[in-house]
This record gives C-alpha cells, structure tokens and sequence, in this order.
C-alpha cells in the first residue's frame, strides 16, 4: 500500500529556515507588508536584511495583512492536485486574519480535504510545529495523526522573547496589558511571550543582558525537569546575541535539535530590531 501523499503547509510569519523547507517539503505562503504604498510578498519581495537596512533609515513603520482567501483558494487549488489532503498549520487567529482567509478559502473547495489548524503563536514556535507534522507526513502519519500531533504541540510550546522597546509591538496593535511597562527607564527591557494566542508581558530586566539571561531561566522553569526536544533561537538583527543565547541552550539544555533563524519582515517590523526570541518545547507524544 503506498503512502498517502500529505501536504503540510504554512504562512511566511514562521520564517522556518530554507534549507528545512525544502528537505521536508513545506509550502509557504506569503504574508504582505505595506510600506509607503508598496505591497510586498513577505519573504519574497522583501528579505529581512533588506527590511532591516530599509527600516533604520524609514520614516515610516510598514504595516502587514494576511493573504487573501483567493490567494490560499489558488494554492490549496495548485498543492492539492495529487494529494490526499492538506493539513495549513497557519499563525494564531488572535493576532491575524490568516486563519479566516484560509477557512474561507477552504469552505468553497469542497472537494479536498484541508485541515487548518490554528497554532496560537507565531515565528519559530508557529515553526517548531509545522517542522514535526512535516516530519511526520514524511514517516507516512496519518492526516489524523498529523492534526492531533500539531493540536498536542500548540499546548506544549512555548515562545518568550526580549524587545529592546515596546513602541513596535504597541505601534502595531500587538500586545495587551503591557502599558505598566511604558514609562519606565530608557534600560528596562520587556520580555513577552505568547500566551492564549497573543503576545503578553511576562517580566522585564534592567538590561539587555541581564534580560538574555532571564529567558533562559524561564526556559528552565517551563521544561520542568523534561528533556527539551526541540528549540529555536530568533532574532531581529541582533545576530550576535543570539548566536551567544543558541551556544548557552545548547549547553544548558543539551536540545535534540536546536535551530538558528531570523524573523520574516511581517513579524519584525511589530516586534522591532534588537530583538532575541527563543522557542522551544519538551517531550511530545502521540
């Protein structure tokens, strides 16, 4: 009996490292910046570094939207040909419409079988559970197994990450409850997480190092004793701080796979340069 053929697809807000993209055969579709009246493929158009460059020498701060319904009607349309299902592992809902236009989208292609599954989270934690339903569709899982495997994972990572300010996060209408954090001295630096599909204070620190350090404190204490399966380590041109943080997780926790990547445009230009993200989770069974 030969394998069935298992789409796994994903938005450009995970930014999952290419050369695992295409190892394991993950589809992107891209999210949109907006920016002085241009419209830019995230990831296609525009690249981080050139975001970056563009963004320190920017008057203005780019907004972002979601791919529309008819853009994932095209592409579950072209990926499904020959497959017998899709399985979109998409960006939380609470904080993009990308769900909504996928399920729209899926609603008038009756004819396959899509799964859309909604992470809560974003970047490599998004990352981190489109990586493992990839793997298992490569081991010939079944699209069952698959959705339960990425629903099991969604209550098991965790993202936390340092910002050097809030103003990008606040600008872009992405964090909540964090004003008590505003006004504070110029060195404070707040470190959020994801939490129920948004991105929330956690704590902060009188320093960038110090807040570097923290994160893997915290780390330490939601392991909880388990063995780290997987984690990544992000950053929003803060290359050096986060090879340094990647080099302490490897030693500290000793992960089955640690991976390096950036952020996609869509996510940096909310959370801002400097930047230092860590994803990670423990021991997942299904």
């Amino acid at each position: 009996m030969s394998l069935k053929k298992i789409v796994i697809l994903t938005d450009s807000s995970a930014n999952i490292p290419a050369n695992l993209q295409s190892q394991l055969n993950i589809v992107v579709i891209p999210l949109w910046l907006l920016w002085d009246g241009e419209s830019l493929r995230d990831g296609v158009d525009i690249h981080p570094d050139a975001f970056y460059d563009r963004l320190s020498g920017s008057k203005t701060l780019p907004t972002s939207s979601q791919p529309s319904s008819q853009e994932f009607k095209t592409l579950f349309q072209q990926v499904g040909k020959g497959a017998d299902a899709i399985v979109a592992v998409l960006v939380s809902s609470r904080i993009s419409g990308t769900i909504a236009s996928a399920k729209a989208a899926a609603d008038e292609l009756p004819e396959l079988d899509i799964r859309i599954v909604d992470t809560l989270t974003c970047a490599m934690g998004l990352g981190l559970i489109v990586l493992a339903a990839a793997r298992a569709a490569l081991e010939g899982r079944s699209v069952d197994e698959i959705v339960a495997l990425t629903e099991q994972m969604r209550e098991s990572v965790y993202t936390i990450f340092a910002v050097d300010t809030l103003e990008y996060l606040f600008k872009g209408g992405r964090i909540t409850g964090g004003k008590h954090l505003l006004g504070t001295a110029l060195n404070i630096k707040p470190i959020l997480h994801f939490h129920e599909g948004l991105i929330k204070p956690l704590t902060q620190a009188r320093s960038k190092k110090k807040a570097l350090a923290q994160l893997l404190d915290i780390i330490e204490e939601r392991l909880g004793g388990n063995q780290m399966v997987e984690a990544a380590v992000m950053d929003v041109d803060a290359g050096e701080e986060a090879d340094q943080v990647s080099e302490l997780i490897r030693v500290r926790f000793n992960p089955r796979r640690l991976e390096r990547a950036g952020v996609s445009p869509v996510v940096g230009t909310h959370v801002g340069p400097g930047t230092v993200g860590i994803s990670f989770f423990p021991v997942v069974k299904i």
